[in-house]
């Protein structure tokens, strides 16, 4: 028996419920879906931003209104849940959660939604997000450790490969394809994580976020900076792994991964 989940960066679920996420999610049909970017409070929630009757979540909201926040939705038994990654100021920014759930073939699975801070807005902002990632890296290694088959999935903000950004010359000293963040993303899986969707389709250019300037999205201008990255054990039970180019629901595109 399978199960699928899916990573998605709503860029505002409020925006996203507006452009037909109530009606997306069930014609996805997957049984956890990970979001990045709510942008809400939980005062601020209505039916429509919250799970369906019967599917356990978590949530991490972050301290500024309308900014950041990630989530996790299970149809799928939860055993624990958490929030944050142990850095003071991402965790005030909600940018990580995670949950074990109960999968039919595997049993316990972590899944963690995570939304890496860009650093496009100057070198503070890449300073912080630099100093995030060193901080996962520790905290990876601790998950992998564990024992526990494990999947990191959200908006990592980094195009690791060429394959993986549509004009790679141009960008070389863009962030997001800086060569020490590319350079991250191989220290990630030299830890022995597996690029899922890479895994399963290794030669397919195809992408996750395209900026709203121009006609990126139309010409297909894009960039895949969503992933799943799982240890060995879940990743080998990948059967198939695909971006929903066309779900319309924000500037990037669902990944959902079927887990055997």
């Amino acid at each position: 028996m399978s199960w699928t989940l899916t990573t998605l960066n709503v860029n505002g679920l409020r925006s996203a419920v507006r452009k037909g996420f109530t009606q997306w999610r069930p014609r996805e049909k997957c049984d956890v879906l990970c979001m990045q970017e709510l942008r809400m409070q939980t005062e601020q929630m209505e039916k429509d931003h919250l799970p369906p009757r019967g599917w356990d979540s978590v949530r991490m909201q972050a301290e500024k209104k309308g900014y950041s926040g990630v989530s996790s939705w299970s149809r799928l038994p939860v055993l624990e849940s958490g929030t944050g990654i142990g850095l003071d100021w991402a965790d005030n920014e909600g940018r990580t959660c995670w949950m074990v759930v109960d999968t039919p073939e595997m049993g316990p699975v972590r899944v963690v939604s995570v939304y890496i801070p860009s650093g496009s807005s100057g070198d503070l902002r890449q300073s912080m997000k630099d100093e995030f990632l060193e901080h996962m890296l520790s905290v990876t290694k601790t998950w992998l450790k564990s024992g526990i088959p494990t999947v990191i999935c959200g908006d990592f903000n980094i195009a690791h490969k060429e394959i993986d950004i549509h004009n790679p010359k141009s960008n070389k000293k863009s962030s997001g394809f800086l060569p020490h963040e590319r350079e991250w993303m191989d220290r990630l899986l030299a830890q022995g994580w597996v690029d899922v969707f890479r895994a399963c389709n290794p030669e397919l250019q195809v992408y996750s976020w395209w900026s709203n300037r121009g006609r990126a999205r139309e010409l297909d201008r894009g960039w895949r900076l969503d992933y799943q990255i799982a240890t060995p054990d879940l990743a080998a039970r990948a059967e198939k792994a695909w971006i929903r180019r066309d779900a319309g629901l924000s500037d990037h595109a669902p990944v959902s991964v079927r887990y055997a």
